[in-house]
């Protein structure tokens, strides 16, 4: 479990380009992508290195790291290897960690926000094709009203690296995207709406 010490407001926040600056030692960097590359309360990457990763989109950070991927990651690396992709990035909606979203800062972190939308730039242009999307924050994106703001950018961000957006699994009937715990090894990634999505779900 990670219940967040403080707000990222009152903590020293890395901007994401000191933060990807590597000294940790205690995992392969050849094969890992991990920004900060130290635990802390919060996390803008975590991925593995390839030519094709496939970019999973969840609403924001747990335990995870490298060589110790939690639950939801195990399923995110699973999909991403079944649908013919050799890697994967987890990125968040909010760069905060926090256990149960419940936890989450009530306060918006306009830096912390900033910041990784600069690692979702730098994971984009990662990818030697348009970059593969995968829209996976399940209804967890109504816990606090800064998410949907942070996807919109998102969104936007995406459009200049023509990325495709993708799901998997059923849609929420209130329109969203299937988080990926518990989804089968074998479930396949369908095309996604991304703009109709932001424009239509928070009105």
């Amino acid at each position: 479990m990670h219940i967040p010490s403080s707000d990222t407001l009152d903590i020293e926040v890395l901007t994401f380009e000191n933060a990807l600056v590597s000294t940790n030692k205690s995992y392969d960097k050849s094969r890992w992508l991990y920004v900060p590359d130290f635990y802390s309360e919060y996390r803008y990457i975590l991925g593995t290195k390839g030519e094709r990763p496939l970019i999973c989109i969840g609403i924001n950070p747990s335990t995870a790291s490298p060589d110790d991927l939690d639950n939801t990651l195990k399923f995110v690396e699973r999909i991403a290897l079944h649908n013919g992709y050799d890697s994967f990035m987890m990125f968040n909606v909010y760069a905060q960690r926090a256990t149960n979203p419940d936890d989450m800062e009530k306060r918006f972190n306009q830096k912390l926000h900033s910041e990784n939308m600069k690692a979702f730039e730098y994971i984009l242009r990662l990818s030697k094709e348009p970059p593969s999307v995968w829209a996976a924050w399940g209804n967890i994106i109504e816990k606090r009203d800064y998410l949907s703001s942070c996807v919109s950018d998102m969104i936007i961000l995406s459009k200049k690296y023509n990325a495709n957006w993708y799901t998997a699994g059923k849609i929420s009937k209130k329109g969203h995207p299937h988080h990926p715990l518990y989804l089968s090894k074998t479930t396949p990634l369908d095309p996604f709406d991304a703009e109709d999505y932001i424009t239509n779900c928070f009105q």
